[in-house]
């Protein structure tokens, strides 16, 4: 079968310069001419058909059968090459249909890991969020600590004003029967009884003292704890704008939901073709599914650090207001 471009009229030119050429007119001759196209066998009868052509110029004209056969034979072989090039081109459509297909898979599995990556960005940062979260929770619960560790403080010293007054009240009720001792006495003990007097008052006064020194310390705390509660106004102002922050982030993974969820009406032709991309689509969503669970396990953790939150800042307002100072006597 003669090959596309190959025909009797090139074979014929060929032929013809190598006789001019003064060549002998083989056949690998006659393919080299071409340019090392064509098959042998149809340079072959090619070659004969010219040679008979020539040997008949010089004989007996053919037969009207003969002709016939030989214009059948023509047109069979015409129709063949055109039949060959006909199957030639539907390859090379087939062959062009086929590379779009592929083009197009192509794309749609780039689409899908385009997909895949924004799932893993949105992935990291809900992790980042969750970790900014842990840290917040272990300041708060530093917190805490420190709220418990001054509120212990303070009451050791409540308690221990309330052993100050029980001293004081203590020295007055002696002071109350040196009085009353002083005054059966008074005549024979009268320098004795202003010793005790001058005694009793210094004690009073370093009584009083230690009860100013008390105060102040009292007050640095309560400034302490002031500092606190504004600590952990920062800290659920802070926890105000992670829940932004989140609220952000599920925006975004809405939008690429939405975008997925155009991918996947693209991708519903391509299925019919491959089963392999629907399997991948239905992974993507499960991930998708499981960013949203944990989304909204991630927003039930904020809320109820915001619920423990007011909690401590309400404790915090309840221990805020100062004791009553106790009034020296």
């Amino acid at each position: 079968m003669a090959r596309g471009g190959i025909n009797k009229a090139v074979v014929q030119k060929a032929r013809t310069a190598l006789l001019a050429r003064g060549e002998h007119p083989s056949i690998d001759a006659v393919r080299i001419e071409l340019g090392n196209t064509g098959s042998k066998t149809t340079i072959h009868r090619y070659l004969k058909e010219l040679e008979a052509a020539d040997q008949g110029r010089s004989a007996a004209p053919i037969p009207f059968s003969g002709q016939l056969a030989n214009l059948v034979a023509q047109l069979a072989e015409r129709l063949q090459e055109e039949a060959q090039a006909a199957v030639t081109a539907e390859r090379e459509q087939l062959a062009s249909e086929r590379r779009g297909y592929q083009d197009r898979l192509s794309q749609a599995e780039e689409r899908c890991h385009q997909s895949e990556a924004q799932c893993a960005g949105l992935t990291e940062q809900l992790q980042v969020a969750q970790q900014a979260l842990q840290h917040e929770r272990q300041v708060r619960q530093q917190a805490e600590v420190e709220n418990a560790r001054f509120l212990q403080a303070n009451r050791d010293l409540e308690t221990r004003l309330q052993d100050r007054d029980g001293q004081i009240r203590s020295l007055e009720e002696k002071h109350q029967h040196a009085r009353d001792a002083l005054e059966h006495y008074r005549q024979a003990a009268k320098e004795q009884r202003e010793q005790d007097q001058r005694r009793h008052e210094t004690q009073v006064q370093q009584l009083q003292m230690e009860l100013r020194q008390l105060q102040q310390t009292l007050m640095i705390k309560q400034d302490e704890l002031t500092q606190l509660n504004r600590d952990n106004a920062r800290l659920l102002a802070e926890a105000r704008q992670q829940q932004k922050d989140l609220h952000s982030l599920q925006r975004q993974l809405e939008q690429r939901q939405q975008t997925l969820a155009s991918e996947m009406q693209t991708r519903t032709q391509v299925e019919q073709e491959n089963g392999a991309l629907r399997e991948r689509c239905d992974t993507l969503q499960g991930e998708v599914a499981r960013l949203r669970e944990a989304k909204d396990a991630h927003d039930q953790q904020v809320q109820n650090l915001q619920e423990r939150l007011v909690e401590a800042l309400t404790q915090l307002k309840i221990l805020g207001h100062p004791p009553e100072d106790a009034a020296p006597q």
